[in-house]
């Protein structure tokens, strides 16, 4: 157990390091591209990149010679893209429901994780502001 906790703290702490530097590098390329600067293109990338990353390890580790690789599928898809971003996880998800031919469930997913995420964040600031203004 120690072990793979280890491998996810490791492998999280790596993701999240990824996930700044992309952060840093984003604005860079959308300067030399003449990109919109307002767009989330950080966000974007990084959602992207975990997606493109949890797809190609989701097979190697899972169908692939490399299947029960316990740790190091752990420290790959749970530490370093968890770190880097859950969107990853929320894609995956929600492929193998389509895979299985859980259409309507994988659709629910889609529905319910967006409006509930977007409600999450404007009640988080809502209170936030509620707490802080009272404060002030």
């Amino acid at each position: 157990m120690i072990a793979q906790v280890c491998a996810v703290a490791a492998g999280g702490a790596t993701g999240a390091v990824g996930r700044y530097l992309v952060g840093l590098a984003t604005p860079v390329l959308v300067a030399a591209l003449h990109l919109p600067g307002s767009f989330p293109f950080a966000t974007f990338a990084a959602n992207f990149l975990g997606c493109f990353a949890i797809g190609a390890l989701s097979v190697f580790f899972d169908e692939g010679p490399h299947k029960q690789a316990g740790a190091w599928r752990l420290f790959a898809i749970t530490g370093v893209l968890g770190g880097f971003t859950t969107f990853s996880t929320f894609g995956l998800e929600t492929i193998q429901l389509v895979e299985r031919g859980a259409f309507g469930m994988a659709g629910a997913n889609v529905a319910f994780s967006l409006a509930a995420c977007l409600a999450g964040v404007v009640l988080g600031r809502a209170l936030m502001r509620a707490i802080v203004l009272t404060q002030a």
